[in-house]
């Protein structure tokens, strides 16, 4: 009876200590080398406090970027090759029109080519008689130089027509001036186009760069400052945030809004930024004399109601830290307490360190 009491005791003994050894393994962690290749860290800084405010919008064209395209000539519209939304390319073609004002300059090209050939014929004949003494110097002179004039007034004809796109037939091209998309179109075929006309009949803006126009109110003004951070966001993707900078601050109130105009900046490589979208628009600015720690905002983790960070020490060495959030500026997270200066924390991989640590 003592020998089973005896084997019982051992087992007993021997399984508290295999669970205590199970429960010291699981709570090793190593990062693996594949991991470690992959993980990168970022040190906490003391930095300056920034808070942000909230304005609304709209993307517009740069208007250095955008040019209005006027017809030099009246007639009759006989094609139009784009529509309002399309891409064009510099020199496209984006409408013909057949005018009586072009018929004129066909004959002005005419005439010039035709008084081309009579005054370098007459500067011949001229250098002929003088040579057999026939006539003066000044003959020769005299009619040289009319033959220059003939030249450089042919120059100026065929340099309008390359200007103007005149083609034979009477009739005018359209071209565009820059690459860009038509934004505004007021030209259909068969429409009478009268020579006087004022108004133009494209808008073609360049939107590789656009604006983003923020309303200001009077209240906030003095927190705007050129070269601020912002933020802006669409309707169209509101999950995407572009980021820019405040390039001008129009230092007037407009009285229809009651608000300034404030201009940020933004880059728009794949045009996915549209003149007209509304924006939502955050500018941040630095409240002076206050520092706080700040960590990138992909380094925080919320889980359970609470805010952590993986702190980085070694690859055998990771700690989950909680933290408390004070405020989330953009992409900058700052702390108020939980974290000092200088120690590392994970900004890629972490959720996997955390969920491998905390499961």
């Amino acid at each position: 009876m003592k020998r089973i009491f005896l084997l019982l005791t051992i087992g007993v003994v021997f399984s508290a200590c295999h669970k205590k050894q199970d429960t010291q393994l699981s709570q090793t962690f190593v990062l693996s080398d594949k991991m470690l290749g992959t993980t990168k860290t970022v040190e906490a800084k003391l930095l300056p406090l920034k808070n942000e405010d909230t304005f609304y919008g709209k993307i517009t064209s740069d208007n250095n970027k955008t040019i209005e395209v006027y017809p030099v000539v009246g007639g009759s519209v006989t094609k139009v090759y784009v529509e309002l939304g399309d891409y064009v390319k510099k020199n496209q073609l984006l409408a013909t029109i057949k005018s009586t004002d072009v018929a004129s300059f066909e004959q002005q090209l005419e005439d010039a080519k035709n008084d081309v050939i009579v005054t370098r014929n007459n500067y011949k004949v001229a250098q002929e008689l003088f040579e057999g003494k026939l006539n003066s110097e000044r003959d020769v002179v005299q009619a040289k130089s009319e033959y220059e004039k003939a030249k450089s007034q042919l120059q100026r004809v065929e340099e309008n027509y390359n200007i103007y796109h005149i083609k034979s037939g009477s009739i005018y091209e359209v071209r565009s001036p820059l690459n860009g998309f038509i934004t505004e179109k007021k030209i259909n075929e068969n429409m009478l186009l009268r020579g006087d006309r004022t108004d133009n009949i494209f808008d073609i803006a360049e939107i590789n760069e656009v604006w983003a126009i923020a309303h200001v109110n009077e209240g906030d003004i003095n927190r705007v400052r050129e070269g601020e951070s912002a933020q802006i966001t669409t309707l169209s993707y509101p999950d995407k945030i572009y980021d820019g900078k405040v390039d001008k601050i129009f230092n007037i109130i407009d009285p229809e809004t009651k608000a300034m105009k404030v201009v940020i900046r933004l880059q728009n490589p794949g045009f996915e930024l549209k003149p007209e979208m509304r924006a939502g628009i955050k500018l941040s600015y630095e409240e002076k004399g206050n520092k706080m720690i700040a960590v990138p905002s992909d380094a925080v983790i919320f889980d359970k109601s609470h805010h952590f960070v993986m702190v980085f020490k070694d690859r055998n060495n990771i700690e989950t830290r909680q933290v408390e959030v004070f405020r989330q500026v953009g992409k900058i997270t700052y702390i108020s307490s939980g974290l000092t200066e200088n120690e590392k924390v994970m900004t890629t991989n972490q959720l996997l360190v955390y969920d491998a640590l905390n499961d």
